[in-house]
């Protein structure tokens, strides 16, 4: 207050205006209303208007629009406005990795030095990593879960997309040491550290502790395991006459993300659910056959001591092309001439920074072509395409439709940030990796949401193990624009309207629910199209395309290389579009409620429908959403009228008064059909004949 001091009659009168402002009129007719007002102020209560026998209807506003959404107060590391507060801090995990590839057994044998630095406010006295190779063992947790389904050429069996399809094999990482590197006046020395297995995770403790606030150690590990053939269409193996294609992912013991939600994130990998990582920089030399080409995310550091003379100067102009070269052509692929001569094996050296993992593939049978990436600021980037010599012409278009996809997420939402975007085509039917993706076809489909996926989880680091629709469901939603507005459209269709039947049938899960916790059929449904239909819906029907993806880019260039939750999510949407959306978050994210708008009636006022129109309008379901409403008159003419979901935080029904100056042949809510509306029949009045 600035006043504090009132003196005498001034402060009295204050109190009684104050008084008389804050009290509750009674409810009057209008007419009584501007009597009591000297037949001057503004008339005010009224007896609510009624058309017709109001339908049952099971719409409660009070759950939809209640308050305390969120659960718990912005504090110094998460901040109410959702940014990151000012002690927000997350670990850091730094790999250096030297591994080598057995083609004739399919084993990867590996050592890596783990640089983990403790940015929390705590000591830490033991670390948890991953072996997420462990899946593949037959006594795994995720193997135990895979259900039974009745097949008609296999009878009763097991089967699931998220296993070793049953393979029998010496599945597993096979864990040969763990030591502690410690360095004393510049002299390093490794021991031996306690470590404990437990499925798909492994604990090793540090008798020391890791200091808080900054705190490093550093891990040595040497380790092997076998691939799969077919690995939780993450990674595996294609056989083709030309030689083996290995798709290599979830290959090293990597950390678990220590945070400031869960402490140690720890949930095991069943396979269904995805992966939650810590940020820092990857060096990797990876042995392979001389004969094999390697592929990998990041940068190729050794180029000379892998590639022919011929291709060094292919490459030298491919990353200087719009347009696609090749750097091994299809016809060169058998002659030993297309790889450099010499030796039985090659070292091949990558390196990637501010990343949150790395994968790889390799294959003698690959075909490679590449091309420039144009990037908003000017920075280097090319995409590569690796495929089977087999697959070359279906493969043919893969650099082209990659480098519009990223130069289009590029330019609108925020900028591609690895030296490379490859594409390798092999086993996997789509998987996603920082400026690496694993396919099996080259369809823009599939390519534009493998590679979409660098915006959701490679840069926004959310937690895909609990929350698979923060970058399944916000991929599939970018991939609405882009394939809308990159390569001029050419793979764009027209979307139907959502689904109530697909979106909010009473089976389903809501979308707030860890990915484990859901039936698999739904998966697609639940992390993919609904989440995105929501946030097609709040750019197209709530906020409007320029507030949203304000908001939208807002919350990416936040949240870059961090780690959000969907509280983050949700209100940095607010803050930045000035809006509360709760009550959008609450129905379409937090519960699975369904949509039913419907038209009661149209009456005319003093039954002439020269003086003015009544148009009633029920809300039947527990969803709400704005009203598009589209009026057609006996002569022809339309019009549309708008309402924010505002008019349903108070209400079940709505009637408005439109201004008619003739008979009106129809009324229709949500005329383009952007709605998940569960009744489309109750969305058409049409007057009796």
């Amino acid at each position: 207050m600035k006043f504090k001091i009132i003196i005498g009659t001034l402060a009295l009168a204050a109190g009684v205006t104050v008084a008389g402002a804050q009290t509750t009129p009674p409810v009057t007719t209008p007419a009584a209303g501007a009597a009591a007002q000297g037949g001057g102020g503004r008339a005010r209560g009224g007896s609510a208007f009624t058309d017709g026998v109001a339908p049952e209807t099971k719409y409660n506003y009070n759950d939809l629009w209640k308050p305390f959404f969120y659960t718990k107060n912005g504090d110094e590391f998460r901040a109410a406005d959702g940014q990151p507060g000012p002690k927000y801090w997350q670990n850091r995990a730094d790999y250096k990795i030297n591994a080598k590839i057995d083609t004739t057994k399919n084993e990867v044998t590996g050592s890596e030095v783990i640089s983990y630095t403790n940015n929390s406010p705590q000591k830490i006295d033991f670390v948890w990593m991953w072996l997420d190779q462990n899946l593949f063992k037959m006594d795994s947790r995720g193997v135990k879960q895979v259900p039974l389904v009745n097949d008609p050429q296999r009878g009763i069996v097991q089967s699931s997309r998220n296993w070793g399809n049953g393979q029998v094999f010496d599945a597993g990482d096979k864990i040969k040491s763990v030591k502690i590197i410690s360095t004393v006046n510049g002299k390093a020395t490794t021991t031996d550290a306690k470590f404990l297995i437990n499925d798909t995770r492994m604990q090793v403790f540090v008798p020391k502790g890791i200091a808080a606030n900054g705190g490093k150690i550093q891990f040595k590990i040497e380790w092997s395991f076998i691939s799969p053939d077919y690995g939780s269409d993450r990674m595996g193996i294609t056989y083709t006459k030309e030689g083996k294609t290995y798709q290599v992912a979830q290959w090293y013991p990597r950390m678990c993300v220590y945070d400031d939600l869960q402490g140690w994130n720890t949930l095991p990998y069943t396979g269904e659910s995805e992966f939650y990582l810590e940020y820092g920089d990857f060096d990797l030399n990876i042995t392979a056959p001389a004969k094999d080409i390697v592929v990998c995310s990041g940068e190729l550091l050794n180029a000379k001591d892998v590639y022919t003379p011929e291709q060094l100067k292919r490459w030298a102009i491919a990353e200087k092309s719009e347009k696609t070269v090749f750097i091994r052509k299809p016809e060169e692929v058998l002659s030993p001439a297309s790889r450099p001569s010499g030796k039985s094996e090659l070292t091949w050296h990558f390196q990637i920074k501010n990343s949150r993992d790395a994968s790889w593939g390799a294959s003698a049978a690959y075909v490679l072509d590449a091309a420039k990436i144009d990037l908003p600021s000017g920075r280097k980037s090319t995409a590569i395409s690796a495929y089977p010599v087999a697959l070359a012409a279906r493969a043919a278009r893969t650099t082209e439709m990659v480098k519009a996809s990223i130069e289009y997420n590029s330019k609108k939402w925020y900028e591609f940030p690895y030296p490379a975007a490859t594409t390798a085509i092999g086993r996997a039917g789509g998987m996603e990796y920082p400026g690496i993706i694993f396919v099996s076809g080259s369809s823009w489909g599939t390519l534009d949401h493998e590679f979409g996926h660098n915006w959701f989880p490679m840069v926004v680091g959310s937690n895909e193990r609990l929350y698979g629709w923060m970058d399944e469901g916000f991929n599939t939603f970018i991939n609405t624009l882009s394939t809308a507005f990159a390569l001029k459209g050419e793979f764009y269709r027209p979307a139907g309207q959502p689904s109530a039947t697909g979106f909010t049938r009473p089976s389903l899960e809501p979308i707030l629910s860890n990915p484990d916790n859901l039936k698999e059929a739904n998966n697609g449904t639940l992390l993919y199209s609904k989440p995105s239909a929501g946030l097609v819906m709040l750019r197209e029907q709530i906020l409007g395309p320029e507030r949203f993806d304000f908001a939208f880019r807002t919350y990416i260039e936040r949240w870059a290389y961090k780690h959000p939750a969907p509280d983050d999510f949700f209100r940095t949407m607010e803050a930045a579009s000035g809006e509360s959306l709760q009550w959008f978050w609450r129905g379409w994210f937090v519960n699975n409620w369904q949509l039913d708008q419907a038209v009661r009636n149209v009456s005319y006022v003093d039954k002439d429908p020269t003086k003015g129109a009544i148009i009633t309008i029920d809300n039947l379901e527990k969803m709400a959403m704005p009203l598009t409403i589209e009026i057609k008159t006996v002569s022809g003419k339309t019009d549309r009228v708008n309402y924010t979901a505002e008019i349903w935080e108070r209400n079940v029904s709505w009637s408005f008064k439109y201004p008619s100056t003739e008979a009106i042949e129809s009324v229709t809510i949500d005329p383009d059909h952007k709605l998940p509306d569960a009744n489309p029949a109750n969305n058409v009045w049409t007057a009796k004949k």
